[in-house]
């Protein structure tokens, strides 16, 4: 067999064991992490993405997938990517520090039942740490995408959906995969099962469960 194919073949084979072992093991906690988020929606609330590198990629499409559509025709949703917005990244880099690029963002946009998905693979970016942190601060829901071990991400996350792989595009292509059901599941919630998630609207936003 050719090499290349080969690899092809390898890296897919790969990718098709992660993703089953991850959402069996997982799958109910993302069910439940787009519950949150479609509440906090129906509210009136946002959610925030943010994420570095292909992580940035990864944030803006989510967003967008909210603010237009995902798969069934619906009214926009509050989606807002941290990471587009270029006078801001580069001032907040050049006059404070590029660990800040999310966090001030965070304190400046981010309002009490907001929620922040914050992506990383390694778990140890410190812009994603610190836009945890400003968001706990602030009354924000912190939802993680990490890899690995989790890094440091895991005391800053109100729920954290871990991969567990080494191979950073393996644990990219599952983060997509997340983000892709929870848009579905949001949408479940919101336009075609609201009845589940009506007894959480009347609940007091102020009072968790955490």
């Amino acid at each position: 067999m050719d090499n290349a194919l080969q690899i092809i073949l390898d890296h897919s084979s790969s990718g098709a064991l992660l993703r089953e072992a991850f959402f069996k093991k997982e799958g109910p906690r993302v069910a439940e992490v787009a519950k949150v988020m479609a509440v906090a929606l129906a509210r009136g609330n946002k959610i925030m993405f943010c994420g570095n590198g292909g992580s940035a990629a990864d944030a803006q499409h989510l967003a967008a997938e909210l603010t237009n559509r995902f798969m069934i025709e619906r009214p926009p949703l509050a989606g807002l990517a941290l990471t587009t917005d270029t006078s801001a990244l580069t001032a907040i880099g050049n006059d404070y520090s590029f660990d800040l690029i999310f966090a001030k963002q965070v304190q400046a946009l981010g309002q009490p039942g907001d929620i922040l998905l914050a992506i990383s693979t390694s778990g140890h970016s410190r812009s994603i740490i610190e836009a945890l942190i400003a968001a706990r601060e602030q009354g924000i829901v912190t939802v993680g995408l990490s890899g690995r071990k989790g890094g440091e991400m895991p005391p800053f996350c109100s729920y954290l959906l871990n991969v567990e792989a080494e191979n950073t595009a393996l644990i990219q292509e599952i983060h997509i995969t997340v983000g892709h059901m929870l848009c579905r599941i949001i949408d479940y919630y919101l336009f075609e099962n609201v009845m589940e998630i009506t007894p959480l609207l009347q609940k007091d936003p102020a009072v968790t469960d955490e």
